[in-house]
């Protein structure tokens, strides 16, 4: 089975006040999401802002408040770490793609 590993953050870090893009750790929450067919994740906390996903397979992704991730929904290559801006409460969903 594939795996997406997310990472859930309400900020980003500030370095000689600039802004650095990637999540201050520690990340607000963390979650695997195990998935063949479209499988949810759990509700995003109420501070997360923006998530890392890492995918250890070729997926395609959905959010929304009840998402259903199909082959058609946006993809992910295998192996690949993305950041998304979200909604709190949300969730993302994954399926396995080719």
């Amino acid at each position: 089975m594939a795996k997406a590993y997310i990472s859930e953050y309400d900020v980003m870090p500030i370095l000689d006040g600039r802004v650095v893009p990637t999540g201050m750790e520690p990340a607000v929450a963390e979650q695997v999401v195990t998935f063949t067919t479209t499988t949810q994740s759990a509700a995003f906390n109420a501070r997360t802002k923006f998530i890392r996903v890492h995918a250890d397979a070729i997926c395609s992704y959905e959010f929304g408040a009840n998402p259903t991730a199909t082959t058609s929904t946006p993809r992910m290559a295998a192996s690949s770490t993305e950041f998304f801006g979200v909604v709190p409460g949300q969730k993302v969903a994954f399926v396995v793609n080719t």
